[in-house]
């Protein structure tokens, strides 16, 4: 009796170690917003899903392999909480990636995750590219088929976080056949020390005539109101845009106020066009009732020149060539 009771407490001291040594967190964010969008003289009132956050779930976890290095793994789906639904395409539609994470070496990542240059726009945009006033409302994928977010099959390098405000990642996408548009290569620089931050990115996606997205970003925080700067150029053969953003933030009681102006330029080598210049400005409050839960609106405006179709996060109705459009919503979201 007692050899079995030493026996448990070996085995105990033992578990205690090993969960000391690794972790496995389930994660998530609900986000909801009572909707109103207009477009031409028609209209459309919604209840619609992630009008701040992108609402999803997820799990993710890290086991310290000891030597100051670490494996980690990382499962996120988007949900629609208007409707309760996922992505029909794939279960884990967001995130699925596995991980080895060394101290003084850096993070080599592989699965389906963004890109660097989509977290380089995300980063000095006041939305994270989220809802109704996303400054990638506006950015064209100028018919190319390449999903502007996201890749499949991606390798990632990222640099460690010890660099002395120096950061950076590379990312390289399989094609895996002929005919993959997402096949890709990319990657980012940048700058933080305080309250500036400067940052660069790249990317070509596809086989033969590449789509290419660079951007360029800075930010600097005066305390009283944040500042952020933007150019980003898309090209696909003879089809290019250039877009412009400036935008700000400031906090106001227990929440956040911000607003920002786009302005996208689209250009072309032949008569046949494939979009058209637009421009969109939008503003939002954050009210932060705790650290997990937050009320929000945001309202946007987006004004499309003579075959321009850009809308909102592809909300319904559907914008027509030239047409206006504009939205205002409000919601809360609260992370678990």
């Amino acid at each position: 009796m007692k050899k079995s009771i030493v026996a448990l407490a070996v085995l105990g001291s033992f578990a205690g170690v090993a969960a000391a040594q690794s972790s496995v967190t389930l994660f998530g964010v609900l986000d909801a917003a009572m909707r109103y969008t207009e477009t031409n003289g028609k209209s459309i009132y919604s209840l619609a899903s992630g009008g701040s956050s992108t609402s999803r779930f997820g799990v993710r976890g890290v086991e310290d392999l000891g030597g100051g290095l670490k494996a980690g793994f990382w499962l996120e789906s988007q949900v629609n909480v208007d409707a309760g639904s996922a992505d029909t395409t794939r279960f884990w539609s967001r995130r699925a990636t596995v991980s080895l994470i060394s101290d003084s070496m850096g993070e080599v990542r592989l699965g389906r995750f963004k890109t660097s240059v989509r977290l380089q726009i995300e980063d000095f945009d006041p939305t994270a590219t989220t809802g109704l006033g996303a400054t990638t409302n506006v950015y064209s994928a100028l018919s190319s088929g390449v999903d502007m977010s996201r890749r499949d099959n991606q390798v990632t390098y990222i640099l460690p976080g010890n660099l002395g405000g120096f950061y950076g990642s590379v990312d390289v996408s399989a094609g895996e056949g002929t005919s993959a548009i997402n096949k890709d290569v990319g990657g980012r620089v940048g700058y933080k020390a305080g309250a500036f931050n400067v940052g660069a990115a790249y990317s070509e996606s596809g086989v033969n005539t590449k789509y290419k997205l660079m951007s360029l970003g800075g930010s600097y925080d005066f305390g009283f109101m944040k500042a952020f700067a933007t150019y980003s150029t898309t090209e696909f053969g003879i089809h290019s845009q250039d877009i412009y953003n400036l935008s700000v933030t400031a906090p106001l009681g227990a929440g956040l106020v911000w607003a920002g102006y786009t302005a996208a330029d689209y250009s072309s080598d032949t008569s046949t066009k494939i979009s058209g210049d637009t421009s969109q400005f939008a503003a939002g409050y954050v009210h932060n009732l705790s650290k997990r839960t937050a009320l929000y609106t945001t309202v946007s405006y987006i004004d499309n020149k003579a075959g321009a179709t850009f809308s909102m996060n592809g909300n319904s109705p559907a914008a027509v060539a030239g047409g206006r459009f504009g939205g205002f919503d409000v919601g809360v979201r609260h992370s678990f």
